[in-house]
């Protein structure tokens, strides 16, 4: 019965350390966040975080599928209303955005350890909006002609682009952006 009560306390550590790296990383930036400042929020050592996570750069891609689970948790039904809604809340939390970007880029190495992470969550999102497309051509919310993974496709990589273009420039409004983009694909 021990085991129980340490395997659940080692789950309530983990989600604290997710919720002080979310919150550390959205305040401090992807470079700004340290494993020392997070371990030390939540009452660990270094060695002592790690424990749970293994490396930083496992701990930024627990971080990635925390944020993940928190954006959908409050999806509102439609995942193309859901999908600017993010974006826009993307603009509030630019550290998030910079790890998002940099853990990308370095995940295209299938050795890191966010490469199963990205690979799964980009064929999830257009399956998704796959989907949806889909849905909206047969209830006539969206355009008959368009093809639905073509489709799904740009508009995940205009997300992203909009995303690397914010943090390159504050001032691009993603949310607008690709607003108008899906505009483009109503019927």
């Amino acid at each position: 019965m021990a085991g129980r009560g340490a395997y659940a306390k080692g789950i309530a550590k983990r989600e604290e350390i997710l919720a002080v790296a979310l919150e550390v990383i959205a305040r401090n930036g992807y470079r700004g966040a340290s494993v020392r400042e997070i371990a030390e929020a939540v009452g660990l050592s270094q060695a002592g975080l790690l424990h749970y996570f293994g490396s930083k750069d496992e701990l930024f891609t627990a971080v990635l599928v925390k944020r993940d689970e928190v954006d959908t948790s409050d999806a509102m039904g439609d995942i193309l209303d859901d999908l600017v809604r993010i974006v826009a809340h993307n603009a509030e939390v630019p550290g998030l955005v910079h790890l998002f970007a940099h853990l990308s880029i370095e995940a295209a190495d299938p050795e890191h350890p966010a490469h199963g992470f990205f690979i799964e969550r980009y064929a999830h999102l257009r399956e998704t909006l796959a989907a949806r497309i889909r849905a909206g051509q047969a209830d006539g919310s969206l355009r008959a002609e368009l093809d639905p993974e073509r489709a799904a496709a740009v508009v995940v990589a205009a997300a992203d682009g909009l995303q690397a273009q914010f943090l390159l420039d504050p001032s691009v409004d993603m949310a607008a952006e690709l607003t108008a983009m899906i505009e483009d694909l109503r019927a």
